[in-house]
Order: C-alpha cells, then sequence, then structure tokens
C-alpha cells in the first residue's frame, strides 16, 4: 500500500466542504414586499453564495432584478426602494445544476400564453438532463443551463385549463428534488417534491404571507412560522388566502439529513425539529460511541460547535474555544514569496496556544469531504503544542454523491468512498478518528420512521438516477 500522504491530492480550502445548495423565500400581499423579501435573502444566505435575485409584482407586471454576488452587492437600498410591488419571490444560489453564470441567476422569469410567471427552485432534478435533450429536439430554444428551466418549459406548454393543473402537469414530468416558490401577477405558489427532500415552510406578518427555506428568515421579519409545506403540496396564496391543493400522490419520504448535519442554520426549526438540538445529540451519541480521555473538546468552527457541546456535556470533557476563526477573510492574491505551510486554513483558522499546549485535544467536525482542510487542521493543532489529537465527526463517512441539490464532489474525490477509517486516519494524522454511524444519526434527529434521504452515507438512493448524471459524478 502507498503511504497515505501520497494517496490523496491536494485540493483548495474553499472546495473542501460540501457546498449549500440554495435559499428561496416569498411574499403575498405586503405593501414593502421588496425590503421583506430581501431581508428574508439576507437570512438565507448561507444557502448560496454565487448569486441572488428577486422578482416582484405590482398586480400587473412582474419585474426581476438579479446579480453575481452575496446579496448586498446584489441589491443597493436604492435598487430596494426602486422596486414596487405587494407580491415577490427571491432566490440566493450555489449552483448545483447548471454553469456559474448570471443567465442561470434566478428567480427564472418568462412570458407564455398564460402570461408572466417567475420560478425559483431549491434542490435538482436527476431526469433535466434527458428532458432537455428531448425537448431541444422538438425545436425547444433554452435560455439558461440549468435544470430548473424545464419546469417553465412543461408549464408553458400544457393546454390545462387552470394555471394549478398546468403546473402540476409539469411538475408530474420531472424526477427529483424542488421546494418552489412560483410568481405570478397576482399569486404566489409554494411547492415541495413529493419526497419532500428540501424544506419549505409557511408564515405570516402584519396579514401578509410569507415562505421560507428555513425559519430563521420568519425571525428576522418578524413573521410567526405557520406550518411546514407538505411533501407533494401546493400552497396557492392570493385574495383568497391559503389553498392547499395535493398536486401528487404521497411517495416515500426523503427528508435531506444533510439539513440536520451541516446545511440549515442551528436557529431554524427544519422538517418540525430543531436544529440546534439535532446537532447537540450529534454530539452527544458521538461521545457515547467513540469515547476517549482527553483534556479538552474543540470544535472546528463554526459548523462543528453545536455538535461538540453535545459531545462535551455527554463525555463531561471540558468544552474549549481554542481555534479562533476570522470571519472577515475574503479572497487574498497576497502570499509572501516564501511559501507559508496550509496558509489557506491559517487565513481562517488560528490555534490559541495557551488552551491546546500539553492537551489531548478531541477536535469535532460535522463532516469530512476530501480530508484535505481536517488534515491541515490536526497538523495545526499539533503545532500548537496538543499531546494527542483525536478527531469525531457528527455523521458517516459520505461514501456517494448527492443528486438532490447538494453540491458534492465525485465519488472518487470523496475520501471516505475509496479508503477505509483507518487509512483516513492515518492521512488526518489523527491518533484516533470515529464518525458517527448511520443508525445513531437516525436516532439523534428523530428518525424512527425513515422519513429521512441517506444515500451519501448508504448509496441507496429514493429516486431512480440517469445515466449522465451517474457518469458525470462518478468520472474519474
Amino acid at each position: 500500500m502507498e503511504p497515505a500522504s501520497q494517496l490523496f491530492p491536494s485540493f483548495p480550502l474553499d472546495v473542501d466542504k460540501f457546498h449549500d445548495h440554495c435559499g428561496v423565500f416569498a411574499v403575498y400581499g405586503h405593501p414593502e414586499a421588496a425590503k421583506l423579501t430581501y431581508l428574508g435573502l439576507y437570512a438565507l444566505q448561507h444557502r448560496g453564495q454565487e448569486s441572488a435575485g428577486i422578482a416582484i409584482s405590482d398586480g400587473d407586471n412582474l419585474v426581476c432584478k438579479k446579480g453575481m454576488g452575496h446579496v448586498d452587492e446584489v441589491f443597493s437600498k436604492e435598487l430596494i426602494q426602486s422596486l414596487p410591488g405587494r407580491h415577490a419571490i427571491a432566490h440566493t444560489r450555489y449552483s448545483t445544476a447548471g454553469d456559474t453564470d448570471l443567465k442561470n441567476a434566478q428567480p427564472l422569469k418568462v412570458s407564455c400564453h398564460r402570461g408572466q410567471v417567475a420560478l425559483a427552485h431549491n434542490g435538482n432534478l436527476v431526469n433535466a438532463s434527458v428532458i432537455r435533450r428531448d425537448l431541444e429536439s422538438r425545436g425547444d430554444i433554452f435560455q439558461t443551463t440549468s435544470d430548473t428551466e424545464v419546469i417553465l418549459h412543461f408549464f408553458a406548454r400544457s393546454r390545462q385549463a387552470g394555471t394549478p393543473e398546468a403546473v402540476a402537469e409539469a411538475l408530474d414530468k420531472v424526477v427529483g428534488a424542488y421546494s418552489l416558490v412560483m410568481l405570478f401577477k397576482d399569486a404566489v405558489y409554494g411547492i415541495r417534491d413529493p419526497r419532500g427532500f428540501r424544506p419549505l415552510s409557511l408564515g405570516k406578518v402584519d396579514g401578509a404571507y410569507v415562505l421560507a427555506s428555513e425559519t430563521c428568515a420568519f425571525d428576522l421579519i418578524n413573521a410567526r412560522f405557520i406550518r411546514d409545506v407538505q411533501p407533494g403540496e401546493m400552497v396557492i396564496l392570493d385574495g383568497r388566502g391559503v389553498t392547499s391543493l395535493r398536486f401528487a400522490p404521497p411517495a416515500q419520504s426523503a427528508q435531506c439529513i444533510f439539513e440536520h448535519v451541516y446545511f440549515s442554520r442551528p436557529d431554524s426549526v427544519v422538517f418540525g425539529r430543531s436544529v440546534q438540538e439535532s446537532r447537540e445529540m450529534l454530539g452527544r451519541y458521538l461521545a457515547r460511541e467513540h469515547p476517549v480521555d482527553a483534556d479538552l473538546v474543540v470544535p472546528v468552527p463554526d459548523s462543528g460547535v453545536p455538535a461538540a457541546t453535545g459531545f462535551a456535556e455527554e463525555s463531561g470533557i471540558p468544552f474549549k474555544i481554542a481555534l479562533i476563526r476570522n470571519h472577515y477573510v475574503g479572497r487574498t492574491f497576497i502570499e509572501p514569496s516564501q511559501a507559508i505551510r496550509d496558509f489557506g486554513v491559517k487565513l481562517k483558522l488560528n490555534p490559541v496556544r495557551s488552551l491546546l499546549e500539553g492537551k489531548r485535544v478531541v477536535l469535532v467536525d460535522d463532516s469530512i469531504v476530501r480530508g484535505t482542510t481536517s488534515r491541515k487542521i490536526v497538523r495545526i493543532v499539533r503545532e500548537a503544542g496538543a499531546r494527542e489529537v483525536h478527531m469525531r465527526i457528527s455523521c458517516p463517512p459520505t461514501v456517494s454523491p448527492c443528486f438532490y441539490g447538494i453540491d458534492t464532489p465525485t465519488r472518487k474525490e470523496l475520501i471516505a468512498a475509496t479508503h477505509s477509517v483507518e487509512q483516513i486516519r492515518e492521512y488526518l494524522g489523527a491518533d484516533t478518528l470515529g464518525y458517527l454511524s448511520v443508525e445513531n444519526l437516525r436516532r439523534a434527529v428523530g428518525d424512527s420512521d425513515g422519513r429521512f434521504c441517506l444515500a451519501c452515507y448508504t448509496s441507496s438512493y429514493p429516486t431512480t438516477i440517469q445515466e449522465p448524471l451517474i457518469a458525470l459524478r462518478n468520472r474519474d
């Protein structure tokens, strides 16, 4: 066997984590719809940092503004104040299907025989590439490379008399993960796919209705959470209030468990459960499953903090913030000509030597993707004087790519897909390495009835995956 140091290539820091997918937000019937929508997007910024967009209706026309970058970079105060209307939808994006390009920024807005419509999508359609080839062979012209656009093509093609029926017919042709918000001149739709992969919640503020990927967006605008949009449900917000339609028959639930492991903000309630509570329980079960004699528990900030809290409370080992994160790091093009080892990680994380020196340390993180960053963090902690470094991961080994809206590497690039836990431990340079088991992961999030999708840990996908996608994610 080759030395562990030669088994794995080096990757930049920013690609050694799963990237958030997207966030959607909508408001119906508020005089300051643009401002509320901007704030809602701001709260959902963690779900996508590549582009942001808002579509708004004044009752007659739809206006769509979007751009590349963070929400506060795309929307100035003057731009938000210039957007008239009482109904709006919005999107913040990290590309999981389609190029990183302004043309793929959402919402997508089109005009057809039914009038103007805008659409924002969180998730990924696993049959989109096959559908697109078929539609293009019939003469359809696509404006983007996003999977979302196929929904609009089917909607425009529908000959159903009513708009809800046309939307339902379009959705009947796609497979995969989708939490959607749709804007018409006088209505907003909120939709979840039949398996409920991605979250979508309904709330109310000042007599207006709001929809959001996470409840933390409601907190910022003082909206009251009403309920989750159910899998296979279409919620119509219009002059009649809230109308609920079932557009698809029940299917086996496949809620994304990674929402609780990593993606969602800890202050959100997702799939009916507090994310903070779930992550602390992940840490508690991790401490029971992989106990260790140590002097302190140190989270890898920021995503490892809740699980590390649970680990410390369960084990009785003191919790210490001994890795300090610099939250103000952007991109730097300056590095001394004499190369600094682990420079990228050191820009973001710095150890507290006085806490670590001579100590047996438990490092707790939410996941390991390629392992390159974890390896550097272990080395930094050792160089700060730690006597032992024990790595604990609050989820199982990630062995398969996701096809439902998470930007995961190819299977070959996932360290756990091709190497044992012992090989990974050796590569990281840790004294011990422990992953949470699938069984305890399910217990920690309260999954007693198999509601969650575990495909990235088990390779058992809840839908059929089209061959082009499999080839893409399994490529060398």
